[in-house]
């Protein structure tokens, strides 16, 4: 039986890490626009998660019902979450095959 090739392997090692080093940024520097009640109320949020914009129509301003206005905005930070774990799902997953899977360190939710 042949051993492997030690320069081989650290290569292969050295070109999986900086993929997953350019998918990482390019995750990082992503922004999506999370939306509730039909486009009426918008989170933006970067990759890492942090809302950077909030935008309420103010059709959804109503004084007698708080509760909806609330419910809407969080409807809208869950589905730019939901775009932000996808867009990761998308530049890590293929990369995953090559760790054998897992969850990305938590990255993924």
């Amino acid at each position: 039986m042949t051993q492997p090739d030690m320069n081989q392997i650290l290569q292969q090692a050295q070109e999986m890490q900086a993929k997953l080093e350019a998918a990482q940024q390019e995750i990082l520097a992503a922004s999506v626009v999370g939306e509730a009640g039909n486009g009426l109320v918008k989170a933006t949020m970067t990759g890492n998660g942090q809302v950077t914009a909030v935008t309420i129509d103010p059709k959804v301003v109503d004084p007698e019902d708080i509760e909806t206005l609330q419910d809407l905005i969080v409807g809208a930070y869950d589905d730019a979450h939901r775009k932000v774990a996808q867009i990761a799902e998308e530049k890590m997953g293929p990369l995953s095959q090559g760790l054998g899977g897992g969850d990305f360190g938590g990255l993924m939710g």
